[in-house]
C-alpha cells in the first residue's frame, strides 16, 4: 500500500499583513482504489466505532444518467478499505442515508398502490457483514401527488393535498417525520418521532394548530435524554390580513413530548426574525439565526433568544446589528448592497460558552440549454457563496462578525463545493477547496477565493482567532492531493481534532486525515 505521510509547519500571512502566526496541520493520504461507478454522491461519511471509517455513496449510470444503486465502503484506521458492497436499488426514492449502531440505514418514500398509502421505508445491514432487510416505518393513506417529499423547507407549497419532510438532529441520533394531509375538509397534520434504532418515540397529532397556519419546520434539536423534541419553522397564517409592513408567516419553536407540547412564536415590532436555528448550551435552550427590519429576504444582523426549555418562555432576546466592518469585508465602498440567502452550516459553544457560528450565502438558477441529442433541457446551478462567521458572547451579544469572500457553482455533486468548519479552543478553522493557486486581491483589505477552472484542486486554510482577525494559507497542494477532496462533508473527531475527507475523480477514489494541531 502506497501512503504518504507529511507534516507541514503553516506560515500563514494576514491579510492585512500583520505578522504571520504558525500552525500545525498534519494531513494523511490514503492509498488510491479503483472504482467503477464515475458518477455518484456521497451521502453518508461516519465512524465505524473502532477508529474506522464507512461511506456509503449512491451511483448513476446510462446515456441519460439514473440512479442504479448504493455503494457502502469500509475502511480501517489505517484509512485501508477494508470491503465495499453494492446495492443495487433501482426506482427508489432516496430521503436519507446514516451509520448508526453498526449498521448502514437507507430511508425512502414509496407509495404503496395496494394500500393507496405513502410508506417510508428503510433498508438497513450490518457494515461488518452485508445483508440488507426491508421494513416499512411509517405508512401515511393519501392520493398520490407529484413531489410528495418537500426538500425545500424556506419555500413550501401547501396547496397540492399531501406534504411531508423528514428532520435529523446534526448528530443522527433522532428524527422527526412530519406530515401534512389535506382533502375537502379534512385538514390533518402529524409528527412523528423516532431514534435512530428506530424505535418510535412520540407521535403527536397537530391538526389543531393547522386550522390557522400551515407551518414548514426547518430545523430540529432534542432534549439529551430524547423525551423532547423541539421544531423551528415558519408559520404561514391563512386567514390574516396583512398591511405593508408585515409578513404573512412569522417564525415559531414548538416543543413536543409523550405529555404535553408547547409553541412559542418569535415576534418584535420592526424586527424579523430569518433562520432560527435551535441549540442547547448546557441546560440552556437557545435559538439563534438572523434577523431583517423589512419583511424582504435581506438580512441586518443576527438574532438571539433564550428560552425556558419546559414553558418556552422567552426569557431574554437580542439584535445585533452586522457592523460597518463586516458591510466593508463584504462589499468593499460599494453602496446599497443587500445580504440575503444566508444558511447556517454549523455552531460550536466554546469553554467560556460563547457561541462561534458559520453560515453561507446559498441560491440556485434555472437555465436552458442545448443536450447532446439536439433538444433543450432545464438546468439547476447550486452557488455556494460568501461564508459568514460570527461570534456571540455567553448572553448572546456580538463581538464580531467577518465575511469571506468567495464564489462557487455547480450542477453536480454539492460535496466538492462550499467548505468546511472546525472549531479548536477559541479559533475557528475553515477548508475550502479550490483550483486556483492564491485568491483574488479585490483591495488593500479584502481577498476572494474563486473556484478556478483547473481539474486539480488546493485545499485552502482559513482562520479566525478569537478576536475575528483572519489568516489563510494553502495546506494541501495539488501536486500531492491529486484527487479532488469533497470538502464540504468531511467526518469531524473532535476528540482527536481531526477531519477525513473523501476524495474521488473519475475511477479513483481515496481517503486524506487532517489534524489541526
Amino acid at each position: 500500500m502506497f501512503k504518504k505521510h507529511i507534516a507541514i509547519m503553516l506560515l500563514i500571512a494576514t491579510i492585512f499583513g500583520a505578522n504571520a502566526q504558525e500552525n500545525d496541520v498534519v494531513y494523511t493520504i490514503g492509498e488510491k482504489y479503483n472504482d467503477k461507478h464515475k458518477y455518484s454522491n456521497l451521502l453518508a461519511i461516519a465512524d465505524d466505532g473502532n477508529g474506522g471509517t464507512v461511506v456509503v455513496r449512491s451511483y448513476f449510470s446510462g446515456i441519460i444518467l439514473k440512479p442504479k444503486g448504493y455503494l457502502i465502503e469500509h475502511y480501517n484506521e489505517n484509512l485501508e478499505l477494508l470491503s465495499e458492497y453494492n446495492y443495487k436499488l433501482k426506482k427508489s426514492n432516496f430521503v436519507e442515508a446514516y451509520v448508526k449502531n453498526g449498521q448502514v440505514y437507507l430511508l425512502f418514500l414509496e407509495y404503496n398502490y395496494g394500500s393507496l398509502a405513502y410508506e417510508y421505508i428503510v433498508h438497513r445491514s450490518p457494515f461488518a457483514n452485508f445483508a440488507f432487510t426491508k421494513e416499512v416505518l411509517l405508512s401515511i393513506p393519501s392520493e398520490i401527488v407529484q413531489q410528495p417529499l418537500d426538500r425545500n423547507y424556506y419555500n413550501r407549497n401547501f396547496s397540492k393535498g399531501f406534504t411531508t419532510s423528514v428532520l435529523f438532529n446534526d448528530d443522527k441520533t433522532a428524527f422527526a417525520i412530519t406530515s401534512h394531509f389535506k382533502r375537502r375538509k379534512e385538514n390533518k397534520h402529524f409528527i412523528y418521532v423516532f431514534d435512530s434504532s428506530l424505535r418510535k418515540l412520540m407521535e403527536h397529532d397537530f391538526s389543531l394548530e393547522v386550522e390557522e397556519k400551515n407551518y414548514a419546520f426547518e430545523n430540529i434539536a432534542f432534549s439529551e435524554d430524547l423525551s423532547n423534541v423541539y421544531l423551528v419553522g415558519k408559520a404561514y397564517f391563512k386567514k390574516k390580513r396583512f398591511n405593508a409592513t408585515e409578513r404573512k408567516f412569522q417564525y415559531e419553536l414548538v416543543r413536543i413530548s409523550n405529555s404535553d407540547r408547547d409553541t412559542q412564536s418569535f415576534y418584535t415590532s420592526g424586527k424579523f426574525p430569518e433562520a432560527l436555528k435551535p441549540i442547547f448550551k448546557n441546560e440552556q435552550l437557545l435559538c439563534v439565526g438572523f434577523y431583517a427590519d423589512r419583511k424582504d429576504n435581506r438580512y441586518n444582523g443576527i438574532s438571539y433568544f433564550k428560552l425556558n426549555p419546559s414553558s418556552l418562555k422567552i426569557e431574554s432576546q437580542k439584535f445585533n446589528a452586522f457592523s460597518q466592518q463586516f458591510m466593508l469585508d463584504k462589499f468593499g465602498r460599494e453602496e446599497d448592497k443587500n445580504i440575503k440567502n444566508l444558511v447556517f452550516k454549523s455552531m460550536d459553544v466554546t469553554a467560556s460558552g460563547a457561541i462561534l457560528f458559520n453560515a453561507e450565502e446559498y441560491f440556485t438558477s434555472n437555465s436552458v440549454q442545448a443536450n447532446s441529442s439536439g433538444g433543450r433541457v432545464m438546468v439547476t446551478r447550486y452557488h455556494h457563496n460568501d461564508i459568514v462567521s460570527a461570534k456571540l458572547n455567553a448572553t448572546g451579544d456580538m463581538l464580531w462578525a467577518r465575511n469571506i469572500n468567495k464564489t462557487e457553482v455547480t450542477q453536480g455533486d454539492g460535496a466538492y463545493a462550499s467548505y468546511s468548519a472546525y472549531t479548536k479552543d477559541n479559533d475557528t478553522y475553515f477548508f475550502i477547496s479550490t483550483s486556483s493557486e492564491n485568491p483574488q486581491q479585490l483591495s488593500a483589505e479584502r481577498i476572494m477565493f474563486k473556484q478556478g477552472l483547473s481539474r486539480n484542486r488546493n485545499i485552502f486554510l482559513i482562520k479566525l482567532d478569537e478576536q475575528g482577525h483572519m489568516t489563510y494559507d494553502k495546506v494541501i497542494d495539488d501536486a500531492d492531493a491529486r484527487l479532488p477532496l469533497m470538502v464540504s462533508k468531511p467526518l469531524i473527531d473532535n476528540s482527536a481534532d481531526e477531519l477525513l475527507f473523501y476524495a474521488k475523480r473519475g475511477s479513483k477514489k481515496q481517503l486524506i486525515e487532517v489534524d489541526v494541531k
